[in-house]
């Protein structure tokens, strides 16, 4: 959790930004895993939540602290807590058009995504905990996704087990294998 201390005055940040925005940007392709054409998840953590803080602070000119512990409680529910991964799921079409159209085909795809620790289970996602992103008609292209992993998938992890994500939608399907880099990046996540 991210806590007043943790963060960067208005007049601190203004000269650290520059630096501390290249590494984040540097960062978050460490969390990026491409899921087919259409669909990415964006794995958060505490580094890029303080950015976003950051950022907000940044851009409102808060510096009240009953505003920014308001940020914070904003974005620390999407820091891991060491027995989960918290990722922000896209659904991407560049036309307009088409995304109106696919929304409506994938409505549900945000339970259809899932990620497997070697011959676990599949651990499917806890979504849109904050509230519902869908309706009747549509999904909405940004949902955000907790998978919590057992005692036993974080070991086997630790140990060098595969780890495959993907999603199962009737109208759309997907799995990669992430890279060694994204796996170290997520499994740093893990207590």
């Amino acid at each position: 959790m991210l806590t007043h201390a943790e963060l960067y005055s208005l007049e601190q940040y203004a000269r650290v930004r520059p630096e501390f925005r290249t590494r984040v940007i540097a960062h978050k392709k460490t969390r990026l895993v491409e899921l087919g054409e259409h669909a990415t998840l964006h794995f958060e953590d505490r580094l890029i939540m303080q950015y976003q803080v950051q950022e907000m602070l940044r851009l409102e000119r808060m510096f009240e602290p009953e505003l920014i512990q308001e940020e914070l409680d904003v974005y620390n529910p999407l820091i891991p807590d060491g027995t989960n991964w918290k990722a922000t799921f896209m659904v991407e079409y560049s036309d307009p058009d088409e995304r109106k159209v696919q929304l409506a085909r994938l409505i549900g795809i945000e339970k259809a995504v899932w990620v497997r620790v070697a011959d676990f289970a599949r651990v499917q996602p806890i979504a849109n905990e904050d509230l519902d992103r869908e309706t009747e008609d549509k999904t909405s292209s940004v949902h955000f996704l907790r998978f919590e992993l057992s005692p036993e998938m974080i070991a086997a992890l630790k140990g060098g087990a595969a780890l495959t994500i993907g999603i199962d939608h009737p109208a759309y399907r997907a799995t990669v294998t992430p890279s060694t880099t994204v796996r170290e990046s997520l499994i740093a996540d893990l207590a």
